[in-house]
This record gives structure tokens, C-alpha cells and sequence, in this order.
């Protein structure tokens, strides 16, 4: 599919359905690949748990920072920094640069750039290796790229391209590194077909899960959105997203292309969905430019949707009346049927004797009681379609009345008239909220599981499902370390009974090794001396 060359209109179209539609099924399998990361991330922090060596440690915090670097910022530069402490143990100048290198990049991504820019003054470049030189002419190269996008000024786009310039020196020209750079600054020189003949020649090198496949799909994208081509916008920019939601990268620009080449093509719904899963992968890696990108486009296609919505509303509001009016007049019809059988009885009495009479009453009974049964039939499934459109719209309601809140708290009042109408679904989002509840939590307090374990008796300590982050009772109690002690916002949260939580409390418990009084003041003590992003 990637390798297709667009012959005419109809392959166009043709390999464009094809990618939309792995798009999707990807997106449906999201939080799958999200799983087989964090396990990559839990296996290489328990070999980091279980090594004193402090090269090894390194070597261990690098990986993490890889991990999380295009994933979670905080985290990355949590990793960074405990790298730079163990080169200062060491003394390794080496470490200490490319440490320091490093952290600037992520400050710079952060949008941290008064800290960035301190960093990179220090390092000295004629003190630099010359395995490190590639990185720091990349990372001031980003620095005033992200710089530029922040403060609108070109001067800074020029500097990036300075240092961009100054990188490809000291990468040998035949690498696929060198040729991208080159292929990115004919981009930006406005070079398309040079730069087109070489991003396609680097896709075609580079096979799927690989991070730099969505790279190049993506600026492939930016050619053809120069050239004003959706189509080809919509199949780069979708092969990019495939490959960046398959890496977990929530550090990623394809999905916010994309949700604009949708809105400009007027399909209203997909634009929404993926500039809606743009803004939270922004907010969760917590990349600041790429959170101000969405947001800048964020209010124009949330009110176009929202005016969708409202007319869809509408159109429910009709069929409902519509289903109400059915329901009344098959309500009708049975009273109608239910007096025509009386009467039939009542003939009956008076026709025994008369058996032709009789024949001709029993084939219009027969008659009416098919009626019946068709009727009784209509009246179910119109019954079935009205209360499952009940059911939908209830669910709607109780989803807007929830972004009502939390738009109210936040004192959001423009944006509070647009949420009016949003309507999702409950469970799913329920579920999303849990998961990334449960890995934002074990992020945090990554050895929560196994301190709440030692707070038990060894019979009875809670063992998780293959596929769970963290279960019922876990779920509670990491809200009482996250200081929300009241049974009741538990409740409200977890939308479990009062009750239930009442009884989950009470049955961790009895299971305390000690004092059961100040278990709680326990829990909240938990991860306070060894808290890690």
C-alpha cells in the first residue's frame, strides 16, 4: 500500500479507502499497542530495579528516555535528569553532554525554552565528541523551530535552518539521516519535486513499525498539501498516523493534518475524531507546541460539529415524537381489537346453532387475531427502536451534563454553550477514562501495586489479571494516595454505590498486616521517597 504510485484518479481513490480504513481498525486496537509498550517500559524498569551498577543504570534511564521521549515528556525528562546525576557520580564528561543535550531538546519540545536555551549555552562545542555533534546541531536546530512556532518570528525558522545546515556536515552524506535532511530542506525551500522523488525513494526503504516510515509519510503529506491535493494529503498523512499510533507516539502531527483536510473537505465527523485524539495525545505526552497547534484549530471544528449535532438532535427529537404518535395509535388499534374479540365472544353464544355462521365468524376471528400478532409485532419492534433511542439520547444527556461540569469548574463559559450538545458514549469513555486513569497513576507511583502488597498479609495480597492495570479495589485506593479520601467522590468517580466502596474498604481492610486505624495515612505514603514519571 505505501509503495503505490498514483497512475490516475481512481488508484488515488482507491489506495486513500484502503488507508482510511487501516486507519480506523488501528485506532480501534490503540490502547493494544499502548499495552505492549508499557510492558517494554515495565520490563526495562525492573532490570533498572534489580542493578546497583551506575553504567549499567544509565544505560537502563537511556532506554526509558527513548521510550518515553515521543510519549510522555515528563517522564522522559524525569530519566535525563537522573542520567545527569549518575554522569556528575562518574565525572564522564560525555555523559554530562549528552545528557545536558538531551534535556534541552525536551525542555525545547515542552515548551520550556528559557531552560533549554541555558542548558545549550553551557555545552561547550569544541569540548563536544564527535558522536554527540549530530545531536546538539539537531537539538538547536528544534530548539529555534519550536522557538519560531511560539513567538511567530521568522528570524528564528532562520536560525533552524542554520543549524540544520550545520548538522548535515557531520552526517555522512550517504545515510538515510543525511538524505532525509536534505529531502526536509527542499521542502522547506519550496523544492517539491526534489523533495517528493526523495521522501518516496526513503519510504520505500523503510518498513513498518519503523519511527522515521511516519516521518516521511508525514512530509510527504506537506508536499501535497502545498500542491493542494486531498487525496494525497489524506493517504500520507493517514500512513503517518497508522504508523505513529502503532508506536504509541502521542508526540505526532499527522492526525491534526488530517483532521483538517477533513474539515475542509466538509466531512465534519472524522475531522472532530481526529483532532480530538490529537488534543489528547498532546495533553498526555505534554508536547506545548503541539497543544497550542490543536487548540488554534480545536474551537473551529468543535462548533462545526457541534452544529452537526444539533441538527442530528433535531432529527432524533422528530423521530421520537414520530415513535410517540406510532405508539399511541398501536395502543388505539389494540383497545380497538381487544372490544372487537369481546364482541366475537359474545356472537359466539348467540351463533352455536348456526354453522355456517359460525365458520364465517371463526375465519374473521382467525383473521383478527393475525391482525393482532402483526400489530403486537410492529408495536415491539417500534417499542425496541424508541426505547433504544431513549436509551442513546439519555446517555447523550448524561455525557453533556458531565462536560457541562467540568467546563462550569474551569469557568469556561464560551466554550460551556458548545459542550451543550456533545454526546458520547458513557462506557466507552468510562473505560478510556479508567485506562488512562490506570496508566497516568502507575506512571506516578509505578511500585504502588507492590507497597499496597506489603501492607497486607501475605495470604492475602492482590494478584492482577494478565490484562489489568489495576483493579476494583487498587482503583479506590490510588484515589485515597491521590488524597481523595471521601467515600463518597470515590463513589462519584468510580460510579459505584456508596455502599460498594463502603464494603471494599472495609474488606482491604481486615486484610491489613497491623494496625488497620492509620491504613489510609499509609496508603498516601506510598511512592513519596521513590516517585518516578
Amino acid at each position: 500500500m505505501g509503495k503505490l504510485l498514483f497512475a490516475d484518479d481512481t488508484a488515488i481513490s482507491v489506495s486513500t479507502d484502503s488507508v482510511e480504513r487501516e486507519l480506523q481498525n488501528t485506532l480501534a486496537r490503540k490502547m493494544e499497542f499502548e499495552r505492549v509498550k508499557l510492558k517494554d517500559i515495565f520490563q526495562i524498569k525492573e532490570a533498572l530495579r534489580n542493578t546497583k551498577s551506575i553504567n549499567t543504570r544509565y544505560d537502563l534511564h537511556l532506554k526509558l528516555y527513548k521510550a518515553f521521549l515521543t510519549y510522555q515528556m515528563d517522564s522522559a525528562i524525569y530519566y535525563v535528569n537522573q542520567n545527569l546525576q549518575l554522569a556528575n557520580e562518574l565525572n564522564d564528561v560525555f555523559k554530562q553532554n549528552q545528557s545536558h543535550i538531551q534535556l534541552a531538546g525536551l525542555y525545547s519540545s515542552a515548551g520550556r525554552f528559557i531552560e533549554s536555551n541555558d542548558i545549550l549555552k553551557q555545552i561547550h562545542r569544541k569540548g563536544l565528541a564527535d558522536e554527540l555533534l549530530a545531536d546538539y546541531y539537531r537539538t538547536y536546530s528544534d530548539f529555534y523551530s519550536h522557538y519560531g512556532q511560539s513567538t511567530n518570528y521568522n528570524h528564528y525558522f532562520t536560525l533552524s535552518e542554520i543549524y540544520r545546515d550545520s548538522l548535515l556536515s557531520v552526517i555522512p552524506e550517504n545515510s538515510l539521516d543525511h538524505r532525509l535532511i536534505m529531502a526536509t530542506r527542499d521542502l522547506f525551500r519550496n523544492n517539491l519535486d526534489s523533495a517528493e522523488t526523495a521522501f518516496l525513494k526513503l519510504l520505500s526503504e523503510y518498513e513498518e513499525p519503523h519511527h522515521e516510515r511516519a516521518v516521511i509519510a508525514y512530509l510527504l503529506g506537506l508536499v501535497h498539501k502545498m500542491r493542494s491535493n486531498r487525496e494525497k494529503q489524506i493517504y500520507y498523512f493517514g500512513l503517518s498516523a497508522i504508523t505513529d499510533i502503532k508506536n504509541s507516539v502521542k508526540d505526532n502531527a499527522s492526525l491534526q493534518s488530517l483532521a483538517l483536510v477533513y474539515f475542509e473537505k466538509n466531512d465534519i465527523d472524522k475531522a472532530y475524531l481526529f483532532i480530538q485524539e490529537a488534543m489528547e495525545d498532546a495533553l498526555f505526552c505534554n508536547v506545548r507546541y503541539r497543544t497550542i497547534e490543536n487548540s488554534s484549530f480545536y474551537p473551529i471544528i468543535n462548533s462545526a460539529f457541534q452544529e452537526k449535532e444539533q441538527a442530528r438532535k433535531k432529527q432524533l427529537t422528530t423521530f421520537l415524537y414520530t415513535i410517540s404518535i406510532m405508539s399511541a395509535l398501536l395502543l388505539l388499534v389494540l383497545i380497538v381489537v381487544y372490544l372487537q374479540m369481546k364482541r366475537l365472544k359474545e356472537a359466539r353464544k348467540d351463533l352455536n346453532n348456526v354453522n355456517n355462521e359460525l365458520q364465517l365468524l371463526n375465519a374473521e376471528l382467525l383473521k383478527v387475531n393475525d391482525d393482532l400478532q402483526e400489530a403486537n409485532l410492529v408495536k415491539e419492534e417500534y417499542m425496541a427502536q424508541f426505547f433504544e433511542l431513549c436509551s442513546s439520547y439519555i446517555e447523550k444527556l448524561d455525557h453533556n451534563r458531565k462536560s457541562m461540569l467540568k467546563k462550569l469548574s474551569s469557568k469556561q463559559y464560551d466554550e460551556l454553550t458548545k459542550e451543550l450538545k456533545s454526546q458520547d458514549n458513557i462506557k466507552t469513555e468510562l473505560e478510556d477514562l479508567y485506562h488512562h486513569f490506570d496508566v497516568i497513576f502507575l506512571s506516578l507511583y509505578p511500585t504502588f501495586i507492590q507497597e499496597f502488597n506489603k501492607l497486607l498479609k501475605p495470604e492475602e495480597q492482590i494478584i492482577l489479571k494478565p490484562d489489568e492495570l489495576l483493579n476494583s479495589e487498587l482503583r479506590i485506593f490510588a484515589l485515597i494516595r491521590l488524597g481523595i479520601s471521601d467515600s463518597t467522590k470515590i463513589a462519584q468517580f468510580l460510579r459505584y454505590s456508596l455502599r460498594t466502596v463502603y464494603n471494599y474498604r472495609v474488606k482491604v481492610k481486615n486484610k491489613v498486616i497491623g494496625s488497620k486505624e492509620d491504613f489510609d495515612e499509609r496508603i498516601k505514603e506510598i511512592g513519596n521517597m521513590t516517585i518516578q514519571p
